[in-house]
């Protein structure tokens, strides 16, 4: 339980990331994966109905006893809170309506926040195309833990802990590497939260409240699904950056696992995310790939080889643009 894993810092590289030379070498092969590059019209209605179902949840919840809504909060809420997270996702690369009505994905990611009780979607859109643009960009990327991070979580039973505090590690850490000055759409994406929160509290009392940010926070720490957290860039195998998984968790997260071809081609919505690993098979089948995040975090933990640190950094050259 106490063994301290053996890396001391991150992996530094001096290469650009793969995934633009391979998009290009991708499209010169298959030029209708351009046909894939279009909104998901679907996604509004799938996030309709999963605010709608948290609403339900709210009302059922409110004169639970506590151990039930403890319960009902991470084995349910949970599973639609992070789900949520993951439609955000979707809707900060305008999959909802598309590059030509950008605004209206923005208000509508405000929309899909309401049922996770912190505010999140303006700001982690910005922070989340750093990420694309510049993968591994020494302070520029914050998914990139900090030093801190690698440095203290460096035995089993600290991996654990860490774990669990993702969503705290992954709220500060942008303002401890990245921090940016608050725009308008953050301020009305705050107000929104509150307004949300405080009806809530009014209309259902404070359980309701309670299961809400719960299943947050319970949804993006120690929970099966936040094995994608781990999968998708931790250094597994020296010398790949990112990795892809193929199980069926795909179906609740909006196709994330396919994480190679995402950020391939980011404007490609996750629904056709494995449409695009078929026709591109030749260049997805033999990469690193996983079909258990629940494996991911047992091995993240149990490796003593593996810690915050097995992360690909770089010092980015030349202008960096930042939303």
């Amino acid at each position: 339980m106490g063994n301290t894993v053996a890396r001391e810092d991150f992996e530094w590289v001096y290469t650009d990331q793969p995934h633009a030379d391979r998009r290009k070498e991708i499209l010169a092969k298959h030029p209708e994966i351009k046909a894939l590059m279009k909104p998901d019209y679907n996604l509004i209605w799938v996030v309709v109905l999963m605010v709608l179902a948290q609403l339900t949840a709210f009302y059922l919840v409110k004169d639970l006893d506590w151990k039930w809504v403890v319960f009902w909060a991470y084995v349910f809420g949970s599973c639609i809170s992070h789900s949520m997270t993951l439609a955000i996702h979707e809707i900060s690369h305008n999959s909802a309506f598309g590059n030509n009505r950008a605004m209206w994905n923005r208000w509508f990611g405000i929309f899909a926040n309401l049922p996770l009780g912190l505010p999140y979607s303006i700001s982690f859109k910005r922070y989340h195309m750093d990420h694309h643009r510049y993968l591994g960009g020494d302070g520029i990327d914050v998914d990139i833990p900090t030093n801190f991070e690698g440095w203290f979580f460096c035995t089993r039973f600290r991996k654990f802990i860490w774990i669990v505090l993702q969503p705290f590690f992954y709220a500060i850490r942008p303002l401890c590497i990245n921090p940016k000055p608050i725009t308008r759409l953050e301020i009305i994406n705050l107000l929104a939260q509150l307004s949300f929160d405080l009806l809530i509290c009014y209309l259902w009392g404070v359980k309701s409240m309670f299961y809400m940010l719960a299943g947050s926070v319970l949804g993006l720490g120690l929970h099966p699904i936040s094995g994608h957290f781990i999968a998708e860039h931790y250094m597994f195998l020296k010398g790949h950056e990112t990795y892809s998984y193929y199980g069926p968790l795909n179906m609740l997260t909006f196709n994330v696992g396919y994480h190679n071809e995402h950020h391939d081609f980011p404007n490609i919505p996750g629904k056709s995310l494995p449409l695009v690993k078929k026709i591109a098979a030749e260049y997805y089948d033999n990469l690193p790939q996983y079909n258990s995040w629940i494996k991911v975090l047992y091995d993240f933990v149990m490796d003593d080889t593996i810690s915050p640190y097995s992360r690909m950094k770089r010092q980015l050259k030349g202008e960096v643009k930042q939303d």
